[in-house]
């Protein structure tokens, strides 16, 4: 089972990766333009598997490129405010 498949274990995926780049030192801008890029591969290249990521690949089609960082950010912000 990919962590794509499930919403709860895709957030807890990407709470770690986070927590993993802080460890290293990254800062916060960087890796909201790595959850940015990220954001835009899937959106392009993946196709969604349930109701949350259709909604976020939805979202970000009619997006900006600043709402689209935006929209990266605020996923940053909700799976690292769960660990605070």
């Amino acid at each position: 089972m990919s962590v794509l498949d499930n919403f709860q274990e895709w957030k807890e995926f990407l709470s770690s990766r986070i927590q993993q780049a802080e460890g290293l030192g990254m800062n916060r801008e960087r890796i909201n333009d790595l959850a940015y890029q990220l954001g835009d591969y899937l959106a392009h290249d993946i196709d969604p598997q349930n109701v949350q990521e259709r909604l976020l690949k939805d979202l970000w089609s009619v997006a900006s490129e600043e709402e689209q960082r935006m929209l990266a950010g605020l996923m940053v912000k909700l799976v690292d405010d769960g660990n605070r």
